[in-house]
Protein backbone atom coordinates (compact mmCIF):
# COMPACT_ATOMS: atom_id res chain seq x y z
CA UNK A 1 0.00 0.00 0.00
CA UNK A 2 1.09 3.43 -0.89
CA UNK A 3 1.48 6.07 1.22
CA UNK A 4 -1.39 8.06 0.28
CA UNK A 5 -3.55 5.18 0.42
CA UNK A 6 -2.00 4.53 4.25
CA UNK A 7 -2.72 8.16 4.91
CA UNK A 8 -6.38 8.14 3.53
CA UNK A 9 -6.87 4.81 5.54
CA UNK A 10 -5.47 6.64 8.35
CA UNK A 11 -8.39 9.48 7.73
CA UNK A 12 -11.06 7.52 7.54
CA UNK A 13 -10.11 5.55 10.91
CA UNK A 14 -9.30 8.80 12.65
CA UNK A 15 -12.68 9.92 11.69
CA UNK A 16 -14.65 7.21 12.65
CA UNK A 17 -12.78 7.79 16.29
CA UNK A 18 -13.67 11.05 16.72
CA UNK A 19 -17.29 10.41 15.82
CA UNK A 20 -17.77 7.55 18.96
CA UNK A 21 -16.24 10.48 21.42
CA UNK A 22 -19.17 12.86 20.11
CA UNK A 23 -21.54 10.23 20.52
CA UNK A 24 -20.05 9.19 24.16
CA UNK A 25 -20.31 13.21 24.95
CA UNK A 26 -23.83 13.31 23.50
CA UNK A 27 -25.02 10.05 25.75
CA UNK A 28 -24.33 11.33 29.05
CA UNK A 29 -27.03 11.34 31.41
CA UNK A 30 -25.81 12.72 34.82
CA UNK A 31 -22.47 14.10 33.88
CA UNK A 32 -23.01 16.94 31.35
CA UNK A 33 -21.84 19.77 33.19
CA UNK A 34 -18.69 17.79 32.60
CA UNK A 35 -18.51 19.07 29.45
CA UNK A 36 -20.12 22.84 29.75
CA UNK A 37 -17.64 24.65 30.91
CA UNK A 38 -14.66 26.32 28.70
CA UNK A 39 -12.66 23.06 28.66
CA UNK A 40 -14.78 20.92 27.88
CA UNK A 41 -16.62 23.53 25.29
CA UNK A 42 -13.29 23.46 23.54
CA UNK A 43 -12.62 20.14 23.65
CA UNK A 44 -16.16 19.52 22.27
CA UNK A 45 -15.78 22.25 19.46
CA UNK A 46 -12.51 21.05 18.34
CA UNK A 47 -13.82 17.36 17.64
CA UNK A 48 -16.49 18.66 15.50
CA UNK A 49 -13.84 21.07 13.81
CA UNK A 50 -11.55 17.93 12.72
CA UNK A 51 -14.33 15.28 12.30
CA UNK A 52 -13.86 15.29 8.69
CA UNK A 53 -11.01 14.66 6.44
CA UNK A 54 -11.80 17.66 4.17
CA UNK A 55 -12.35 19.78 7.13
CA UNK A 56 -11.21 23.45 6.52
CA UNK A 57 -7.84 23.65 8.40
CA UNK A 58 -7.01 26.77 9.23
CA UNK A 59 -10.80 26.23 11.34
CA UNK A 60 -9.47 23.20 13.07
CA UNK A 61 -5.74 25.30 13.88
CA UNK A 62 -8.51 27.97 15.76
CA UNK A 63 -10.29 25.23 17.49
CA UNK A 64 -7.08 23.55 18.72
CA UNK A 65 -5.52 26.95 19.98
CA UNK A 66 -9.18 27.92 21.99
CA UNK A 67 -8.36 24.17 23.44
CA UNK A 68 -4.80 24.67 24.16
CA UNK A 69 -5.68 28.12 25.26
CA UNK A 70 -8.16 26.50 27.66
CA UNK A 71 -6.39 23.79 29.33
CA UNK A 72 -3.51 26.88 29.83
CA UNK A 73 -6.06 29.55 31.60
CA UNK A 74 -6.77 26.59 34.08
CA UNK A 75 -3.40 24.85 34.21
CA UNK A 76 -4.20 21.04 33.86
CA UNK A 77 -4.10 18.66 31.45
CA UNK A 78 -6.93 17.06 29.72
CA UNK A 79 -7.17 13.96 32.19
CA UNK A 80 -6.92 16.20 35.03
CA UNK A 81 -9.53 19.04 33.91
CA UNK A 82 -11.56 15.82 33.18
CA UNK A 83 -11.32 14.06 36.59
CA UNK A 84 -11.61 17.42 38.33
CA UNK A 85 -15.33 18.18 37.16
CA UNK A 86 -16.24 14.49 38.01
CA UNK A 87 -15.40 15.39 41.58
CA UNK A 88 -16.98 18.64 41.73
CA UNK A 89 -20.49 17.67 39.39
CA UNK A 90 -23.64 18.27 40.89
CA UNK A 91 -25.96 15.87 39.36
CA UNK A 92 -29.00 13.60 41.34
CA UNK A 93 -26.60 10.88 42.30
CA UNK A 94 -23.89 13.41 43.44
CA UNK A 95 -26.09 15.06 45.50
CA UNK A 96 -27.48 11.93 46.70
CA UNK A 97 -24.39 10.13 47.47
CA UNK A 98 -23.39 13.21 49.71
CA UNK A 99 -26.15 12.77 52.25
CA UNK A 100 -26.64 9.19 52.30
CA UNK A 101 -24.91 6.04 52.11
CA UNK A 102 -24.18 4.20 49.18
CA UNK A 103 -26.51 1.45 49.87
CA UNK A 104 -29.28 3.36 50.03
CA UNK A 105 -28.86 5.51 46.53
CA UNK A 106 -31.54 4.21 43.87
CA UNK A 107 -29.99 1.42 41.61
CA UNK A 108 -31.10 3.28 38.52
CA UNK A 109 -29.21 6.36 39.54
CA UNK A 110 -25.98 3.54 40.06
CA UNK A 111 -26.49 2.77 37.05
CA UNK A 112 -26.41 6.15 35.42
CA UNK A 113 -23.39 6.70 36.67
CA UNK A 114 -21.92 3.81 36.29
CA UNK A 115 -22.56 4.37 32.38
CA UNK A 116 -21.61 8.00 32.38
CA UNK A 117 -17.82 7.11 34.10
CA UNK A 118 -17.91 4.50 31.45
CA UNK A 119 -18.41 7.29 28.66
CA UNK A 120 -16.13 9.87 30.17
CA UNK A 121 -13.01 7.56 30.65
CA UNK A 122 -13.16 7.05 26.54
CA UNK A 123 -13.59 10.94 26.78
CA UNK A 124 -10.01 10.57 29.58
CA UNK A 125 -8.42 8.64 26.64
CA UNK A 126 -8.62 11.04 24.25
CA UNK A 127 -5.25 12.93 24.96
CA UNK A 128 -3.98 16.24 23.81
CA UNK A 129 -0.95 14.46 21.67
CA UNK A 130 -3.80 12.74 19.84
CA UNK A 131 -5.60 15.21 18.93
CA UNK A 132 -2.77 17.26 18.10
CA UNK A 133 -2.11 14.82 15.72
CA UNK A 134 -5.24 14.35 14.24
CA UNK A 135 -5.05 18.26 13.86
CA UNK A 136 -1.75 17.66 11.69
CA UNK A 137 -3.31 15.46 9.63
CA UNK A 138 -6.61 17.42 8.65
CA UNK A 139 -4.49 20.73 8.09
CA UNK A 140 -2.16 18.68 5.88
CA UNK A 141 1.11 20.40 8.68
CA UNK A 142 4.16 19.53 8.54
CA UNK A 143 4.69 18.75 12.21
CA UNK A 144 2.01 18.40 15.06
CA UNK A 145 1.04 21.76 17.19
CA UNK A 146 2.24 21.87 20.78
CA UNK A 147 1.00 19.74 23.17
CA UNK A 148 -0.44 21.02 26.64
CA UNK A 149 1.34 19.02 29.10
CA UNK A 150 1.72 19.79 33.21
CA UNK A 151 3.26 17.84 35.81
CA UNK A 152 0.36 15.70 38.37
CA UNK A 153 0.03 16.92 41.66
CA UNK A 154 1.42 14.43 43.57
CA UNK A 155 -1.15 15.34 46.47
CA UNK A 156 -4.49 14.84 44.01
CA UNK A 157 -3.48 11.66 43.01
CA UNK A 158 -2.89 10.60 46.42
CA UNK A 159 -6.24 11.57 47.26
CA UNK A 160 -8.27 7.49 46.96
CA UNK A 161 -11.10 8.77 44.32
CA UNK A 162 -8.87 10.74 42.00
CA UNK A 163 -6.11 8.12 41.96
CA UNK A 164 -9.50 4.95 41.67
CA UNK A 165 -10.38 6.78 38.29
CA UNK A 166 -6.71 7.61 36.93
CA UNK A 167 -5.70 4.06 37.34
CA UNK A 168 -8.83 1.96 37.24
CA UNK A 169 -9.46 0.03 33.65
CA UNK A 170 -13.00 0.50 34.05
CA UNK A 171 -14.10 3.95 35.90
CA UNK A 172 -17.71 2.30 36.41
CA UNK A 173 -16.23 -0.03 39.01
CA UNK A 174 -15.16 3.10 40.58
CA UNK A 175 -18.62 4.06 41.50
CA UNK A 176 -18.36 3.98 44.91
CA UNK A 177 -14.93 5.26 45.61
CA UNK A 178 -16.87 7.86 43.99
CA UNK A 179 -19.46 8.58 46.29
CA UNK A 180 -17.50 7.91 49.36
CA UNK A 181 -15.73 10.96 47.98
CA UNK A 182 -18.86 12.52 47.71
CA UNK A 183 -20.02 11.95 50.91
CA UNK A 184 -16.84 12.99 52.72
CA UNK A 185 -15.99 16.42 50.17
CA UNK A 186 -19.55 17.26 48.78
CA UNK A 187 -20.12 18.72 45.89
CA UNK A 188 -20.35 22.04 43.47
CA UNK A 189 -18.97 25.22 44.42
CA UNK A 190 -18.54 24.08 48.24
CA UNK A 191 -16.38 21.22 47.24
CA UNK A 192 -14.12 23.40 44.67
CA UNK A 193 -14.05 26.73 46.92
CA UNK A 194 -12.70 26.92 50.57
CA UNK A 195 -14.46 30.36 50.69
CA UNK A 196 -18.04 32.12 49.15
CA UNK A 197 -19.60 35.05 49.00
CA UNK A 198 -23.46 35.13 48.78
CA UNK A 199 -24.20 37.72 45.56
CA UNK A 200 -27.37 38.30 43.71
CA UNK A 201 -29.49 35.51 44.84
CA UNK A 202 -26.31 32.86 44.05
CA UNK A 203 -23.50 31.47 46.01
CA UNK A 204 -20.12 33.02 44.30
CA UNK A 205 -16.56 31.14 44.87
CA UNK A 206 -13.41 33.34 45.78
CA UNK A 207 -10.46 32.20 44.40
CA UNK A 208 -8.20 34.21 46.69
CA UNK A 209 -9.37 34.03 50.34
CA UNK A 210 -6.98 36.73 52.42
CA UNK A 211 -4.03 34.44 53.59
CA UNK A 212 -4.52 35.83 57.28
CA UNK A 213 -3.24 33.67 59.39
CA UNK A 214 -4.07 33.01 62.86
CA UNK A 215 -0.26 33.54 63.92
CA UNK A 216 -0.24 37.08 63.01
CA UNK A 217 -2.62 37.62 65.93
CA UNK A 218 -1.70 38.95 69.16
CA UNK A 219 -2.94 40.83 72.29
CA UNK A 220 -6.79 39.09 72.12
CA UNK A 221 -6.12 35.89 73.18
CA UNK A 222 -8.60 34.87 75.62
CA UNK A 223 -11.12 36.09 72.67
CA UNK A 224 -9.19 33.91 69.99
CA UNK A 225 -8.74 31.19 72.12
CA UNK A 226 -12.63 31.02 72.76
CA UNK A 227 -13.67 31.67 69.32
CA UNK A 228 -11.39 28.38 67.91
CA UNK A 229 -13.16 26.04 70.97
CA UNK A 230 -16.73 27.05 69.91
CA UNK A 231 -15.17 26.21 65.34
CA UNK A 232 -13.83 23.00 67.38
CA UNK A 233 -17.42 22.34 68.26
CA UNK A 234 -18.84 23.12 64.76
CA UNK A 235 -16.31 20.78 63.28
CA UNK A 236 -17.14 17.37 65.66
CA UNK A 237 -20.39 17.78 64.77
CA UNK A 238 -21.68 19.66 68.13
CA UNK A 239 -23.73 22.14 68.48
CA UNK A 240 -21.96 25.66 67.83
CA UNK A 241 -23.29 28.67 68.85
CA UNK A 242 -23.61 32.05 67.04
CA UNK A 243 -20.82 34.74 67.87
CA UNK A 244 -20.88 38.66 67.68
CA UNK A 245 -17.52 40.28 68.14
CA UNK A 246 -17.89 43.60 69.40
CA UNK A 247 -15.40 46.26 69.87
CA UNK A 248 -12.91 49.26 68.25
CA UNK A 249 -11.86 49.25 64.81
CA UNK A 250 -8.92 47.96 63.59
CA UNK A 251 -8.42 45.05 66.48
CA UNK A 252 -8.24 42.00 64.69
CA UNK A 253 -12.10 41.03 64.73
CA UNK A 254 -12.20 40.75 60.87
CA UNK A 255 -9.17 39.24 60.60
CA UNK A 256 -9.65 36.46 63.22
CA UNK A 257 -12.52 35.17 61.54
CA UNK A 258 -10.81 34.79 57.63
CA UNK A 259 -8.05 33.39 59.43
CA UNK A 260 -10.55 30.39 60.86
CA UNK A 261 -10.44 29.33 57.18
CA UNK A 262 -6.51 29.03 56.69
CA UNK A 263 -6.78 26.74 60.22
CA UNK A 264 -9.18 24.34 59.33
CA UNK A 265 -10.15 24.32 55.91
CA UNK A 266 -8.73 20.79 55.50
CA UNK A 267 -11.39 19.57 57.81
CA UNK A 268 -14.23 20.71 55.81
CA UNK A 269 -14.55 24.35 56.91
CA UNK A 270 -16.20 26.95 54.56
CA UNK A 271 -16.49 30.39 55.16
CA UNK A 272 -19.48 32.51 53.58
CA UNK A 273 -19.55 36.57 53.27
CA UNK A 274 -22.67 37.91 52.80
CA UNK A 275 -23.32 41.32 53.44
CA UNK A 276 -25.79 43.49 55.37
CA UNK A 277 -27.66 44.25 52.25
CA UNK A 278 -28.14 40.76 51.26
CA UNK A 279 -28.89 39.55 54.63
CA UNK A 280 -32.52 39.35 53.98
CA UNK A 281 -31.74 35.67 52.25
CA UNK A 282 -30.34 34.65 55.06
CA UNK A 283 -32.84 31.98 55.84
CA UNK A 284 -32.65 30.91 52.12
CA UNK A 285 -29.10 30.70 52.37
CA UNK A 286 -29.48 28.36 55.23
CA UNK A 287 -31.63 26.11 53.85
CA UNK A 288 -29.34 25.66 51.04
CA UNK A 289 -26.20 24.80 53.76
CA UNK A 290 -28.65 21.84 55.58
CA UNK A 291 -27.39 18.57 54.78
CA UNK A 292 -24.14 19.60 52.92
CA UNK A 293 -21.07 17.59 54.60
CA UNK A 294 -18.87 21.07 55.04
CA UNK A 295 -19.49 23.11 58.01
CA UNK A 296 -20.80 26.37 57.65
CA UNK A 297 -18.91 30.20 59.15
CA UNK A 298 -21.60 33.02 57.68
CA UNK A 299 -19.42 35.48 58.13
CA UNK A 300 -21.15 39.09 58.41
CA UNK A 301 -19.04 42.11 58.90
CA UNK A 302 -19.06 45.38 60.34
CA UNK A 303 -22.91 44.93 61.41
CA UNK A 304 -25.61 47.26 62.29
CA UNK A 305 -29.17 47.81 61.44
CA UNK A 306 -31.30 50.80 61.04
CA UNK A 307 -34.91 50.59 62.48
CA UNK A 308 -37.61 48.66 60.72
CA UNK A 309 -34.98 47.01 58.46
CA UNK A 310 -35.57 43.57 56.87
CA UNK A 311 -31.84 42.61 57.50
CA UNK A 312 -32.80 42.37 61.47
CA UNK A 313 -35.68 40.63 61.04
CA UNK A 314 -34.09 37.29 58.92
CA UNK A 315 -30.98 37.64 61.05
CA UNK A 316 -33.35 37.00 63.93
CA UNK A 317 -35.05 34.12 62.30
CA UNK A 318 -32.28 32.61 62.34
CA UNK A 319 -30.58 33.49 65.38
CA UNK A 320 -33.50 32.62 67.58
CA UNK A 321 -35.04 29.68 65.08
CA UNK A 322 -38.56 29.13 64.10
CA UNK A 323 -40.27 25.72 63.08
CA UNK A 324 -37.74 24.86 60.52
CA UNK A 325 -34.73 22.74 63.10
CA UNK A 326 -31.50 25.18 62.77
CA UNK A 327 -29.10 22.71 60.90
CA UNK A 328 -25.83 22.21 62.87
CA UNK A 329 -23.17 22.43 60.51
CA UNK A 330 -23.86 26.53 59.83
CA UNK A 331 -23.20 29.45 62.70
CA UNK A 332 -23.48 32.78 61.68
CA UNK A 333 -19.86 34.88 62.95
CA UNK A 334 -21.14 39.06 62.90
CA UNK A 335 -18.34 41.63 63.34
CA UNK A 336 -19.51 45.17 64.82
CA UNK A 337 -18.28 48.22 66.18
CA UNK A 338 -21.62 48.78 68.17
CA UNK A 339 -22.59 46.81 70.79
CA UNK A 340 -26.42 47.88 70.33
CA UNK A 341 -26.54 46.64 66.91
CA UNK A 342 -29.96 48.52 66.31
CA UNK A 343 -29.23 52.34 66.21
CA UNK A 344 -31.16 54.08 68.86
CA UNK A 345 -31.96 57.88 69.16
CA UNK A 346 -33.08 59.76 72.40
CA UNK A 347 -36.68 60.44 70.52
CA UNK A 348 -37.25 56.72 70.75
CA UNK A 349 -37.38 57.01 74.18
CA UNK A 350 -40.75 57.14 75.80
CA UNK A 351 -41.93 59.82 77.93
CA UNK A 352 -43.88 59.48 81.07
CA UNK A 353 -47.04 60.86 79.53
CA UNK A 354 -47.10 58.19 76.60
CA UNK A 355 -50.04 55.93 76.89
CA UNK A 356 -48.73 52.94 75.43
CA UNK A 357 -45.58 53.36 77.85
CA UNK A 358 -45.29 49.78 78.45
CA UNK A 359 -45.56 48.62 74.75
CA UNK A 360 -42.66 51.86 73.59
CA UNK A 361 -40.03 50.19 76.67
CA UNK A 362 -40.81 46.70 75.00
CA UNK A 363 -39.90 48.00 71.39
CA UNK A 364 -37.14 49.79 73.08
CA UNK A 365 -35.81 46.66 75.28
CA UNK A 366 -35.76 44.63 71.40
CA UNK A 367 -33.42 46.80 70.15
CA UNK A 368 -30.86 47.15 72.85
CA UNK A 369 -31.09 43.23 74.01
CA UNK A 370 -31.06 41.79 70.20
CA UNK A 371 -26.90 41.49 70.73
CA UNK A 372 -27.84 39.12 73.25
CA UNK A 373 -29.59 36.88 70.83
CA UNK A 374 -25.76 35.42 69.84
CA UNK A 375 -25.00 32.80 71.93
CA UNK A 376 -21.54 34.10 72.56
CA UNK A 377 -20.41 37.89 72.54
CA UNK A 378 -16.54 39.01 72.79
CA UNK A 379 -15.04 41.94 73.32
CA UNK A 380 -12.13 43.61 71.61
CA UNK A 381 -11.49 46.71 73.72
CA UNK A 382 -8.87 49.70 72.27
CA UNK A 383 -5.24 49.01 72.69
CA UNK A 384 -3.91 50.39 75.26
CA UNK A 385 0.18 50.99 74.75
CA UNK A 386 0.85 47.75 76.47
CA UNK A 387 -1.41 45.69 74.05
CA UNK A 388 -0.42 47.75 70.95
CA UNK A 389 3.33 47.14 71.62
CA UNK A 390 3.01 43.29 72.76
CA UNK A 391 1.51 43.25 68.91
CA UNK A 392 4.20 45.21 67.14
CA UNK A 393 6.99 43.42 69.07
CA UNK A 394 5.01 39.70 67.74
CA UNK A 395 4.28 40.96 64.06
CA UNK A 396 8.00 42.42 64.31
CA UNK A 397 9.33 38.48 64.95
CA UNK A 398 7.26 36.94 62.51
CA UNK A 399 8.35 39.43 59.87
CA UNK A 400 11.84 38.98 60.82
CA UNK A 401 12.60 42.75 61.55
CA UNK A 402 16.00 42.93 62.58
CA UNK A 403 15.94 46.53 64.61
CA UNK A 404 16.59 47.08 68.04
CA UNK A 405 13.39 47.12 70.57
CA UNK A 406 13.87 50.18 71.63
CA UNK A 407 14.16 51.98 68.07
CA UNK A 408 11.29 49.25 67.53
CA UNK A 409 9.15 50.78 69.90
CA UNK A 410 9.90 54.57 69.41
CA UNK A 411 9.08 54.50 65.82
CA UNK A 412 5.67 52.34 66.44
CA UNK A 413 4.35 54.88 68.34
CA UNK A 414 5.63 57.68 66.53
CA UNK A 415 3.62 55.52 64.21
CA UNK A 416 0.57 55.57 66.04
CA UNK A 417 0.63 59.30 66.66
CA UNK A 418 0.97 60.29 63.55
CA UNK A 419 -1.84 57.74 61.44
CA UNK A 420 -4.37 56.10 63.02
CA UNK A 421 -3.87 55.71 66.61
CA UNK A 422 -3.43 52.78 68.34
CA UNK A 423 -5.01 49.10 67.62
CA UNK A 424 -4.04 45.93 65.87
CA UNK A 425 -4.52 47.00 62.19
CA UNK A 426 -2.24 50.53 63.06
CA UNK A 427 0.30 47.83 64.28
CA UNK A 428 0.35 45.45 60.87
CA UNK A 429 0.70 48.70 58.63
CA UNK A 430 3.38 49.88 60.95
CA UNK A 431 5.57 47.00 60.58
CA UNK A 432 4.46 46.15 56.82
CA UNK A 433 5.86 50.01 56.27
CA UNK A 434 9.03 49.02 57.92
CA UNK A 435 9.72 45.51 56.21
CA UNK A 436 9.25 47.43 52.98
CA UNK A 437 11.22 50.72 53.88
CA UNK A 438 14.10 48.36 55.82
CA UNK A 439 14.28 46.01 52.30
CA UNK A 440 14.48 49.31 50.11
CA UNK A 441 17.04 50.87 52.08
CA UNK A 442 19.14 47.17 52.44
CA UNK A 443 18.54 47.33 48.07
CA UNK A 444 19.89 50.48 48.04
CA UNK A 445 22.53 50.68 50.10
CA UNK A 446 23.74 47.37 48.53
CA UNK A 447 23.51 48.97 44.99
CA UNK A 448 25.19 52.98 45.92
CA UNK A 449 28.40 50.27 47.22
CA UNK A 450 31.80 50.96 45.36
CA UNK A 451 32.69 48.09 43.84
Amino acid sequence: MDSQAMLSTGSTSSSAKIQFLQRQAASLLLYQSVLQSEVGIAFLELLQAIRYTDADGRGCLQAYGNYFHALAANNQNWEDYLISQILIAENPFSKQAQQQEFANIPVALVAAAQNDLHLLQSLYECSSAALSEWVQTVAHLPVSPVVWYKEQDKAEVENKAIASLHNSDNWADAVEDLAAYYRQCGTGLFAEYRALRWQGGNFVGIKHPDPVRLGIIAGYEPQRDALLKNTEFLLAGETALHVLLYGSRGSGKSSLVKALLNEYSDRNLRLIEVTKSELRDLPLIVEQLRGVPQKFIIFVDDLSFEEDDDAFKALKVVLEGNLTARPENVVVYATSNRRHLIREFYTDRPAPKDHEEIHVWDTMQEKLSFSDRFGLTLTFEGADQKTYLKIVRHLAAQAEINISQEDLEYQALQWATRHNGRSGRTARQFIDFLKADLAVSGIKNHTDEPE
